[in-house]
């Protein structure tokens, strides 16, 4: 696995080495965990998933999927958790793993934010706005980094209490380009309770949504971010004019 520019955590090797172990973080339903594994089985790298909480038997769906596709998953408490940025703490991890790469939770570096800023080129259709799932906040300073004059995006946390998220953004891209980059906003009033929550009028949602569509949102980010875009179209918060883009970040699978 090949790398360039990104900060590995506490380790002998410069960022340009080849690596062939990739390290990450995550919370049980994290669409992160579930994407890396997968690439690691198709690219034929090893994974290992730091996994926030206790474990918990049988594995939910998403992280029974991360161990099929051959993942290593291990627990740390919360209060561990938060501190995975941290170098004694990176340095326990290589003590128990060995060399590997580190990517930080959700995937949010400088590297991911340049990749995320080309998903508005790759959209041919006129639009506004576009808007996307926030986690992390790597995804939405990506999008906003890669907008017109005249677009915006807006993110909808799936956290409760996720004000924070917009200091993390624009930490994001000043990590990433130096400065802030792109219109945009966080919706902080869509979290259901916040993560993995849900309440009976977003299952209703889903389910409706479903039957009108032919896709089942995931009730973790995609859903929520949609019963957020809708909810605000009903309340007038769009011009008549505007031209809305949602982005779906992970599938609904059995979660």
């Amino acid at each position: 696995m090949g790398t360039s520019g990104a900060s590995s955590g506490t380790t002998s090797k410069p960022p340009s080495a080849i690596y062939e172990t990739l390290l990450t973080f995550g919370g049980a339903y994290s669409n992160h965990i579930r994407a890396t594994s997968a690439a690691g089985h198709h690219f034929g790298f090893r994974t290992i998933g730091v996994i926030r909480g206790e474990p918990h038997e049988p594995l939910n769906p998403v992280l029974a999927y991360a161990v099929e596709h051959g993942m290593t998953l291990t627990y740390w408490d919360r209060t561990t958790y938060r501190r995975n940025h941290e170098a004694d703490v990176v340095q326990r991890l290589h003590d128990e793993f060995g060399e590997f790469y580190l990517l930080p939770e959700g995937g949010s570096n400088a590297l991911a934010l340049r990749g995320c800023a080309e998903i508005p080129e790759e959209i041919t259709e006129h639009f506004t706005t576009i808007c996307c799932p926030v986690g992390t906040g790597g995804t939405l300073a990506g999008i906003a980094a890669g907008l017109q004059v005249g677009q915006e995006a807006i993110g909808f946390s799936a956290l409760k209490g996720g004000g924070f998220l917009n200091e993390e953004v624009r930490e994001l891209q000043e990590q990433a380009y130096g400065r802030e980059r792109g219109r945009r906003r966080i919706e902080l009033d869509y979290h259901f309770g916040g993560y993995a929550k849900q309440k009976p009028e977003l299952t209703a949602f889903i389910d409706d949504f479903a039957d009108k569509h032919g896709l089942r949102l995931d009730r973790i980010y995609g859903a929520k971010m949609m019963y957020g875009v809708f909810d605000l179209v009903e309340r007038g918060r769009f011009a008549k004019d505007s031209v809305i883009v949602a982005v779906i970040t992970g599938i609904a699978g059995d979660v």
